[in-house]
Parts: C-alpha cells; sequence; structure tokens
C-alpha cells in the first residue's frame, strides 16, 4: 500500500515530507533493514519506532546512516530519538516518543520531552507518539500543545476520529495502520481468536489474502504552527478524506 500511493499523495497534495512509523513493517514486529530501504524507496523520508523497534537487530546500523529513528525516551540504546530534516529549502523536526501505560522500557515522556526539543532544528516540530493508551495520549497533548505543530499517536492500529488543531498543534490520537483491514489490527483474526480462547502465545502472521487500507494524516504548517490538517483514507481503491476541526 506505500507503495502504491506513496508516491501518488506527495504528487497530488505536493507534500515536502513524508513520516511513517514501520515499526510493524516487517511482518508485524519490528523492521528490516531491506524493508527500511524499500519504504524509503517508496517515498518515505523519515521513519519512526515504537516497542518494536529494536525486534530486527539489522536494523541497528542503519540507524545510524539513515533517517531511522526510535522512541527518544527508551532506555539505553542504539540510535537517536530526534530527526532533522531539511529539503527543496523546507525543514521539518520529528520527535519519536513512548507512551509509558503498558510499557517498562521507557522513561517518562511529559518529564524528558524538553530534552528533545531542545535538539530540534526547526520550528516545524512533528510529535511521533507511540502509546497504548488515548488517555496518555491526550494528557500529552493538552502538556505541549502550542509547543510544536503536531502530535500524532500511534500504536494501537485503530485509526480515531479526534483529528483536530487546538493552539496551533495538530492532534489525532491514532493514525491507523496501513495494511490488512480484515483481521484483527493487521494480524490473521483466527490466529488472534485463538489467542484469546486458548490463553496461549501464538504465533502471529499477517494474512496475504485480506483487504487493504491505506491511512495517512496530512498536515499544513506555517512557522510552526499548523494551519490545516485533514486525513486521508483508500479503501478498495476508494478515496475518502477527512477534515480535522479547529478548536476555538
Amino acid at each position: 500500500m506505500l507503495e502504491q500511493y506513496v508516491k501518488v499523495y506527495k504528487d497530488k497534495f505536493q507534500l515536502d515530507f513524508v513520516v511513517a512509523n514501520c515499526e510493524n513493517a516487517s511482518g508485524g514486529f519490528g523492521l528490516s533493514s531491506t524493508n527500511a530501504l524499500e519504504i524509503f524507496d517508496y517515498g518515505v523520508d523519515g521513519i519512526t519506532g515504537g516497542n518494536h523497534s529494536f525486534d530486527k537487530k539489522d536494523i541497528i546500523p542503519l540507524m545510524e546512516k539513515m533517517p531511522i529513528i526510535r522512541p527518544f525516551n527508551h532506555y539505553d540504546a542504539p540510535g537517536s530519538g530526534v530527526l532533522n530534516l531539511e529539503k527543496n529549502g523546507e525543514n521539518l523536526s520529528i520527535i519519536n516518543m513512548l507512551g509509558i501505560m503498558g510499557s517498562n522500557i521507557a522513561k517518562n515522556a511529559f518529564l524528558v520531552t524538553n530534552e528533545a526539543l531542545k535538539l530540534c532544528k526547526s520550528k516545524n516540530i512533528l510529535i511521533d507518539f507511540h502509546g497504548q493508551m488515548t488517555s496518555e495520549k491526550m494528557a500529552y497533548m493538552w502538556e505541549f500543545k502550542g509547543k510544536v505543530s503536531a502530535i500524532f499517536g500511534t500504536h494501537t492500529h485503530v485509526g480515531t476520529d479526534d483529528l483536530k488543531i487546538e493552539l496551533g498543534t495538530s492532534y489525532v490520537s491514532d493514525a491507523g495502520l496501513v495494511g490488512a483491514r480484515q483481521g484483527v489490527i493487521g494480524m490473521d483474526g483466527d490466529i488472534s481468536v485463538a489467542g484469546f480462547k486458548s490463553g496461549l502465545k501464538q504465533s502471529f502472521k499477517v494474512n496475504n489474502t485480506y483487504k487493504k487500507i491505506f491511512q495517512m494524516i496530512i498536515v499544513e504548517v506555517l512557522d510552526g504552527k499548523s494551519s490545516d490538517v485533514f486525513k486521508v483514507k483508500v479503501i478498495d481503491d476508494q478515496e475518502i478524506i477527512t477534515r480535522g476541526y479547529i478548536e476555538r
């Protein structure tokens, strides 16, 4: 779906940068070096991660060479949690944060974000907050609205309908997955059900026969503030555009 649509929407909306959370890109767990190179070829400019950032160890050397980051607040680990991009006279800083609710591998994002902001070279700042709970993401937005350009939630795979702009900061609790829309959060549904019924650990896999979905949040940023935000979904080759609202 990335291969089919990223360059299409890059051209259609004249996008300066495309950022993708890819911590589940390789079979649902982690990101391999091979898949990372493919994703950059599809037109993605920067890759963020999450709790599965280090599942594929061959990605670690690429973190030092290519625009791939992991959560800034991850306990001591290779790579960086801040990415500064510049292209064709435009610039963007990206911060990757990991929620602590349901996670034991990260420092409190609320307490370390100011450290990350000091490493941003652009006033146009996007934060990928990779978190399990909408309440934690919303509280994070409440704390940092007006201080960054956009806060986009990832991790739950299910897109939420709370896309908005508040104090110049775009926000959505979860951007939603790109991949299989059938099954359970991108994985084979029967295997997931078997796990819930038996209580036994299952070997999850992606079912390549399932119908697919493409989801992208597009934000226009002027002088560090969001001026417009909308979501593009493609389901069965049908494009659906949903505009965010501006909180007054």
